[in-house]
Protein backbone atom coordinates (compact mmCIF):
# COMPACT_ATOMS: atom_id res chain seq x y z
CA UNK A 1 0.00 0.00 0.00
CA UNK A 2 1.14 3.38 -0.94
CA UNK A 3 2.09 6.15 1.56
CA UNK A 4 -0.58 8.34 2.03
CA UNK A 5 0.46 12.12 0.49
CA UNK A 6 0.13 14.92 3.20
CA UNK A 7 -2.95 16.91 2.12
CA UNK A 8 -2.10 20.15 0.95
CA UNK A 9 -3.68 23.40 1.92
CA UNK A 10 -6.32 24.62 -1.06
CA UNK A 11 -5.21 27.47 -2.93
CA UNK A 12 -6.29 31.18 -1.32
CA UNK A 13 -8.13 31.92 -4.78
CA UNK A 14 -10.31 29.05 -3.75
CA UNK A 15 -10.71 30.38 -0.31
CA UNK A 16 -11.30 33.84 -1.55
CA UNK A 17 -13.65 32.93 -4.43
CA UNK A 18 -17.09 32.64 -1.95
CA UNK A 19 -16.08 36.02 -0.34
CA UNK A 20 -15.31 37.58 -3.83
CA UNK A 21 -18.81 36.11 -5.38
CA UNK A 22 -20.51 38.11 -2.51
CA UNK A 23 -18.65 41.37 -3.03
CA UNK A 24 -19.16 40.99 -6.64
CA UNK A 25 -23.10 40.39 -6.88
CA UNK A 26 -23.92 43.79 -5.82
CA UNK A 27 -21.60 45.44 -8.05
CA UNK A 28 -22.97 43.52 -10.85
CA UNK A 29 -26.69 44.02 -9.90
CA UNK A 30 -25.79 47.62 -9.61
CA UNK A 31 -24.61 47.37 -13.47
CA UNK A 32 -27.44 45.85 -14.34
CA UNK A 33 -29.55 48.42 -12.34
CA UNK A 34 -27.89 50.86 -14.36
CA UNK A 35 -28.14 49.64 -17.58
CA UNK A 36 -31.84 49.15 -17.15
CA UNK A 37 -32.57 52.63 -16.05
CA UNK A 38 -30.33 54.02 -19.31
CA UNK A 39 -32.27 51.77 -21.44
CA UNK A 40 -35.74 52.93 -19.85
CA UNK A 41 -34.61 56.49 -20.06
CA UNK A 42 -33.12 56.26 -23.68
CA UNK A 43 -36.69 54.45 -24.47
CA UNK A 44 -38.77 56.95 -22.75
CA UNK A 45 -36.75 60.00 -25.03
CA UNK A 46 -37.71 57.59 -28.34
CA UNK A 47 -40.93 57.88 -27.04
CA UNK A 48 -41.28 61.20 -26.56
CA UNK A 49 -39.50 62.13 -29.67
CA UNK A 50 -41.97 59.88 -31.27
CA UNK A 51 -44.99 61.49 -29.79
CA UNK A 52 -43.57 65.30 -30.61
CA UNK A 53 -43.44 63.76 -34.31
CA UNK A 54 -46.59 62.76 -34.37
CA UNK A 55 -48.01 65.83 -32.95
CA UNK A 56 -46.21 68.05 -35.06
CA UNK A 57 -47.22 66.18 -38.31
CA UNK A 58 -50.79 66.36 -36.98
CA UNK A 59 -51.32 70.00 -35.63
CA UNK A 60 -48.29 72.03 -36.95
CA UNK A 61 -48.11 70.42 -40.45
CA UNK A 62 -50.12 71.71 -42.43
CA UNK A 63 -48.68 75.12 -42.03
CA UNK A 64 -45.39 75.16 -41.37
CA UNK A 65 -44.41 72.21 -43.31
CA UNK A 66 -43.76 68.31 -42.59
CA UNK A 67 -39.98 69.82 -42.52
CA UNK A 68 -40.89 73.02 -40.98
CA UNK A 69 -40.44 75.15 -44.45
CA UNK A 70 -43.48 76.55 -44.22
CA UNK A 71 -46.36 76.75 -46.45
CA UNK A 72 -48.75 79.46 -47.92
CA UNK A 73 -50.47 78.85 -44.56
CA UNK A 74 -47.68 79.35 -42.40
CA UNK A 75 -44.19 80.96 -41.97
CA UNK A 76 -40.72 78.45 -41.87
CA UNK A 77 -39.87 77.13 -38.46
CA UNK A 78 -36.52 76.69 -39.58
CA UNK A 79 -33.77 78.86 -37.72
CA UNK A 80 -36.66 80.47 -35.40
CA UNK A 81 -34.82 79.00 -32.00
CA UNK A 82 -36.08 77.26 -29.34
CA UNK A 83 -36.93 80.37 -27.25
CA UNK A 84 -39.85 80.91 -30.06
CA UNK A 85 -41.17 77.88 -29.90
CA UNK A 86 -41.51 77.52 -26.60
CA UNK A 87 -43.14 80.54 -25.94
CA UNK A 88 -46.06 80.29 -28.54
CA UNK A 89 -46.91 76.75 -27.13
CA UNK A 90 -46.38 77.06 -23.68
CA UNK A 91 -48.82 79.84 -23.88
CA UNK A 92 -51.26 78.29 -26.18
CA UNK A 93 -50.73 80.98 -28.77
CA UNK A 94 -50.23 77.77 -30.91
CA UNK A 95 -51.44 76.04 -32.39
CA UNK A 96 -54.25 77.85 -34.18
CA UNK A 97 -57.17 76.33 -35.57
CA UNK A 98 -57.10 78.77 -38.75
CA UNK A 99 -54.25 80.87 -40.06
CA UNK A 100 -56.19 84.34 -40.07
CA UNK A 101 -57.35 83.39 -36.38
CA UNK A 102 -56.07 85.78 -33.46
CA UNK A 103 -52.93 84.69 -31.68
CA UNK A 104 -53.81 85.56 -27.80
CA UNK A 105 -52.80 83.33 -24.86
CA UNK A 106 -54.89 80.34 -24.90
CA UNK A 107 -54.27 77.38 -22.29
CA UNK A 108 -51.75 75.23 -23.71
CA UNK A 109 -52.90 71.75 -25.03
CA UNK A 110 -49.79 70.08 -24.16
CA UNK A 111 -48.28 69.25 -21.04
CA UNK A 112 -44.84 70.48 -20.32
CA UNK A 113 -43.06 67.42 -21.28
CA UNK A 114 -44.66 67.78 -24.69
CA UNK A 115 -43.88 71.13 -24.99
CA UNK A 116 -40.40 70.46 -24.25
CA UNK A 117 -40.17 67.45 -26.56
CA UNK A 118 -41.63 69.79 -29.37
CA UNK A 119 -38.82 72.42 -28.72
CA UNK A 120 -36.23 69.93 -29.33
CA UNK A 121 -38.10 68.60 -32.62
CA UNK A 122 -38.65 72.16 -34.08
CA UNK A 123 -35.36 72.50 -33.44
CA UNK A 124 -33.77 69.74 -35.18
CA UNK A 125 -35.17 71.40 -38.93
CA UNK A 126 -32.44 73.97 -38.31
CA UNK A 127 -31.38 76.59 -35.06
CA UNK A 128 -30.01 80.15 -35.46
CA UNK A 129 -32.81 81.71 -33.27
CA UNK A 130 -32.49 83.14 -29.64
CA UNK A 131 -32.03 79.66 -27.28
CA UNK A 132 -34.41 79.31 -24.10
CA UNK A 133 -32.35 82.13 -21.27
CA UNK A 134 -30.84 80.95 -18.45
CA UNK A 135 -32.38 82.33 -15.03
CA UNK A 136 -30.93 82.82 -11.84
CA UNK A 137 -33.85 84.46 -9.59
CA UNK A 138 -31.48 84.20 -6.22
CA UNK A 139 -29.39 86.74 -7.98
CA UNK A 140 -32.28 88.75 -9.68
CA UNK A 141 -31.94 92.49 -8.73
CA UNK A 142 -36.02 93.53 -8.05
CA UNK A 143 -35.14 97.44 -7.95
CA UNK A 144 -32.89 97.11 -11.16
CA UNK A 145 -35.28 95.44 -12.96
CA UNK A 146 -37.82 97.53 -12.32
CA UNK A 147 -36.16 100.61 -13.88
CA UNK A 148 -34.97 98.15 -16.70
CA UNK A 149 -39.24 97.93 -17.02
CA UNK A 150 -40.09 101.14 -16.49
CA UNK A 151 -37.60 102.28 -19.16
CA UNK A 152 -37.81 99.56 -22.47
CA UNK A 153 -41.74 97.99 -21.46
CA UNK A 154 -44.22 100.07 -19.47
CA UNK A 155 -44.80 102.19 -22.49
CA UNK A 156 -46.92 99.20 -23.82
CA UNK A 157 -47.62 97.30 -21.42
CA UNK A 158 -48.27 100.11 -18.90
CA UNK A 159 -46.23 100.80 -15.57
CA UNK A 160 -48.32 98.48 -13.25
CA UNK A 161 -48.17 95.39 -16.62
CA UNK A 162 -51.81 95.74 -16.89
CA UNK A 163 -50.91 96.57 -21.03
CA UNK A 164 -53.69 97.84 -23.46
CA UNK A 165 -50.96 100.90 -24.10
CA UNK A 166 -51.57 101.17 -27.71
CA UNK A 167 -54.21 101.70 -30.04
CA UNK A 168 -55.47 98.23 -30.57
CA UNK A 169 -54.73 97.08 -27.01
CA UNK A 170 -52.29 94.87 -28.41
CA UNK A 171 -49.40 94.87 -25.87
CA UNK A 172 -50.95 91.72 -23.31
CA UNK A 173 -51.01 92.02 -19.08
CA UNK A 174 -48.24 90.61 -18.34
CA UNK A 175 -49.47 89.21 -15.51
CA UNK A 176 -49.61 85.74 -16.33
CA UNK A 177 -46.53 85.16 -17.66
CA UNK A 178 -44.27 82.38 -16.15
CA UNK A 179 -40.72 83.49 -15.67
CA UNK A 180 -39.53 81.52 -18.64
CA UNK A 181 -42.05 82.83 -20.91
CA UNK A 182 -41.38 86.79 -20.40
CA UNK A 183 -37.56 85.78 -20.63
CA UNK A 184 -37.98 83.99 -24.26
CA UNK A 185 -41.15 86.83 -25.05
CA UNK A 186 -37.95 89.56 -24.33
CA UNK A 187 -35.23 87.56 -26.75
CA UNK A 188 -38.27 86.79 -29.64
CA UNK A 189 -39.63 89.46 -29.74
CA UNK A 190 -43.39 88.26 -30.45
CA UNK A 191 -45.49 90.24 -32.94
CA UNK A 192 -45.30 93.92 -32.57
CA UNK A 193 -43.43 93.69 -29.57
CA UNK A 194 -39.00 94.57 -30.77
CA UNK A 195 -36.85 92.07 -29.86
CA UNK A 196 -34.49 92.31 -27.34
CA UNK A 197 -30.71 90.42 -27.88
CA UNK A 198 -27.93 90.89 -25.69
CA UNK A 199 -26.93 93.82 -27.43
CA UNK A 200 -30.05 95.95 -25.81
CA UNK A 201 -30.41 93.78 -22.71
CA UNK A 202 -27.62 91.59 -21.30
CA UNK A 203 -28.39 88.18 -19.51
CA UNK A 204 -27.96 90.14 -15.86
CA UNK A 205 -30.35 93.06 -17.22
CA UNK A 206 -32.68 90.05 -18.15
CA UNK A 207 -33.08 87.92 -15.50
CA UNK A 208 -33.42 91.31 -13.62
CA UNK A 209 -36.63 92.43 -15.66
CA UNK A 210 -38.04 88.94 -15.25
CA UNK A 211 -38.13 89.00 -11.98
CA UNK A 212 -39.77 92.70 -12.03
CA UNK A 213 -42.37 91.26 -14.14
CA UNK A 214 -42.91 88.35 -11.54
CA UNK A 215 -43.29 91.05 -9.10
CA UNK A 216 -45.93 93.03 -11.06
CA UNK A 217 -48.01 89.44 -10.53
CA UNK A 218 -48.88 90.12 -6.79
CA UNK A 219 -47.01 93.32 -5.84
CA UNK A 220 -46.53 94.26 -2.34
CA UNK A 221 -49.34 97.80 -2.33
CA UNK A 222 -47.71 99.56 0.71
CA UNK A 223 -49.43 103.09 -0.49
CA UNK A 224 -52.97 101.89 0.15
CA UNK A 225 -55.74 100.37 -2.14
CA UNK A 226 -54.47 98.79 -5.04
CA UNK A 227 -57.12 100.44 -6.86
CA UNK A 228 -56.73 97.46 -9.73
CA UNK A 229 -53.08 98.35 -10.58
CA UNK A 230 -54.17 100.56 -13.16
CA UNK A 231 -50.99 102.58 -12.36
CA UNK A 232 -49.75 105.59 -10.61
CA UNK A 233 -51.78 108.56 -12.87
CA UNK A 234 -55.12 106.89 -12.60
CA UNK A 235 -54.33 106.29 -8.85
CA UNK A 236 -53.90 109.82 -8.00
CA UNK A 237 -56.91 111.27 -10.36
CA UNK A 238 -58.89 108.79 -8.05
CA UNK A 239 -57.21 110.14 -5.03
CA UNK A 240 -57.89 113.39 -6.42
CA UNK A 241 -61.90 113.11 -7.26
CA UNK A 242 -62.66 111.50 -3.84
CA UNK A 243 -60.66 114.12 -1.91
CA UNK A 244 -62.69 116.97 -3.66
CA UNK A 245 -65.78 115.41 -3.38
CA UNK A 246 -65.41 114.79 0.18
CA UNK A 247 -64.43 118.97 0.31
CA UNK A 248 -67.51 120.03 -1.94
CA UNK A 249 -70.04 118.07 0.27
CA UNK A 250 -68.02 118.98 3.74
CA UNK A 251 -67.92 122.83 2.56
CA UNK A 252 -71.77 122.29 1.48
CA UNK A 253 -72.84 120.79 4.94
CA UNK A 254 -70.97 123.61 6.55
CA UNK A 255 -72.70 126.84 4.71
CA UNK A 256 -75.99 124.68 5.02
CA UNK A 257 -78.51 127.29 6.94
CA UNK A 258 -79.43 126.26 10.08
Amino acid sequence: MPPSRPSRPPPAALLLAPILVVLATPLLGGHRSAGAQSEAQSGAEAEGQDEAEQTYLADCASCHGAEGGGTNRGPTLVGVGKASTYYYLSTGRMPIDEPNADIKRADPPYSPELVEALVDYVDGFGGGGPDLPHLSPEEAGLGKGGRVYRAQCASCHTTAGGGGALLRQEAPPVYHATPAEAAAAIRVGPGTMPAFGEAALTDEELNDVVAYVEYLSSPQDRGGQPLWHLGPLIEGLVGWVVGLGLLVLLALWIGKPT
